[in-house]
């Protein structure tokens, strides 16, 4: 079984407010110089081989359902 992980973003030109609540908070506990944004991560056991299509099948997936592609990034990969 084959795991492909979608990782979603948003664009950099998109407020984050929850990267930035965590990167303050992050400041308050002492921990300096870190600037965070934050995303979602989706894992997808795929049943049986992992062909280009099914890859291209997950990746029009992620673009149509898991990631709000007007305020998002994504990033399809196979995990080892």
């Amino acid at each position: 079984m084959a795991k492909v992980i979608v990782d979603v973003m948003p664009k950099p030109e998109i407020l984050d407010p929850q990267g930035k609540a965590v990167t303050s908070a992050l400041k308050r506990l002492g921990f300096d110089g870190f600037s965070v944004r934050q995303g979602k991560r989706f894992e997808i056991d795929v049943d049986g081989e992992l062909t280009p299509e099914r890859l291209d099948q997950i990746g029009r997936a992620a673009d149509t359902l898991l990631a709000n592609t007007v305020i998002e990034n994504f990033d399809v990969r196979v995990e080892q």
